[in-house]
């Protein structure tokens, strides 16, 4: 937990991390969406898919924390475990499934 003296030298400021966390969950819901593709165009079938899906939310993960994040995700999020690595992992799901039936249905026709 912060401390008051980590709070008066850092405040948090309430827009910015909710800014912080539109941005990530638009680029979770832009790359499961992608990696729906992805899956569909290269025929991928049940547990391969998935596994796909969790493989590139992981770099997804990853490439937040190196470039947006700037390898320090304590002074962007209020929880950086939750909000950058585990945030909307889920919920981009429903949209990675929805994309990859689609493209796979459409790839085999």
């Amino acid at each position: 937990m912060l401390d008051e003296r980590e709070l008066a030298t850092r405040p948090i400021v309430q827009e910015s991390v909710q800014h912080n966390a539109r941005t990530v969950s638009n680029i979770r819901a832009l790359t499961a969406s992608l990696f729906g593709v992805a899956a569909g165009t290269l025929g991928l079938e049940s547990f391969p898919g998935f596994i796909f899906y969790a493989v590139g939310t992981a770099v997804v993960s990853v490439l937040i924390f190196a470039f947006k994040a700037e390898s320090n995700p304590k002074a962007y999020f209020w929880r950086p475990l939750q909000d950058l690595w585990a945030g909307d992992m889920f919920g981009g799901l429903m949209s990675f499934v929805l994309t990859w039936t689609l493209l796979y249905n459409l790839a085999k026709a």
